[in-house]
């Protein structure tokens, strides 16, 4: 069956707390699990627009890192004010047994490597890339792949001084490119003169490359991650 993770949410969900189980199941979600299950049978919903934390962390692990949410609840109308609009993407079951048994969804391919903090893991990012470009016939996206990890590997390099994981996933719309480090430090472009040397300017090429991009803490650092889109929206 693989490895899924189950949560299990108690209390009552609130504006005010939402923003803590957004964080703490995209958490879970980053650890790539091939599903996480999260339980919410003893969660009070008093709020409608709290609801819609699930919908938003069902919509970003879908994107990255390709981790799919199933909801655990044998409440009817839980469920439906849990997952309107996007049932397709939150599949309910009535309980964690159903929901651990079920069948899983196709698997998200991977390539993954650990750079060490030198200047040659830009390159070596570079190299995994490619590869990975080539590997799933996605040959226009090599350069903008290229960009990326560069960039990302660089800014761990820079930044964190420790050991990063790069990964490169694939899904049915996008290819996911992340590097976790040992820093808990979030970065963030820098707007400045061309002229000028300051860090962060790479950042400004990820995010006018990839269609979407981020940062989320996990344990022991962060992983910043960007998708690019392995066709054209629609």
């Amino acid at each position: 069956m693989g490895t899924r993770l189950l949560v299990r949410l108690h209390g009552e969900l609130s504006t005010a707390n939402a923003p803590r189980v957004r964080a703490e199941l995209l958490k879970c979600a980053v650890e790539r699990p091939d599903a996480l299950v999260v339980d919410v049978s003893a969660l009070t919903v008093r709020d409608p627009g709290a609801a819609a934390v699930f919908r938003a962390v069902a919509w970003q692990a879908a994107t990255w890192p390709g981790t799919p949410l199933l909801i655990c609840t044998p409440d009817a109308a839980t469920a439906r004010r849990l997952t309107h609009g996007c049932r397709r993407l939150l599949p309910v079951f009535a309980s964690p047994d159903q929901a651990l048994t079920a069948r899983p969804s196709r698997r998200v391919t991977v390539l993954h490597d650990t750079l060490l903090p030198v200047t040659g893991a830009a390159r070596r990012a570079r190299e995994l890339a490619t590869e990975a470009c080539a590997r799933w016939q996605l040959p226009a996206l090599i350069g903008p792949a290229c960009l990326i990890a560069d960039e990302l590997a660089t800014n761990a390099v820079i930044h964190a001084h420790t050991m990063a994981d790069i990964r490169f996933a694939v899904g049915p719309h996008h290819l996911m490119i992340s590097v976790r480090d040992g820093s808990a430090a979030r970065p963030a472009p820098v707007r400045a003169p061309l002229h000028t040397s300051v860090t962060g300017l790479g950042l400004l090429l990820v995010d006018a490359t990839a269609s979407r991009w981020g940062c989320l803490p996990v344990d022991g650092g962060k992983v910043v991650w960007a998708c690019l889109r392995t066709a054209p929206a629609r």
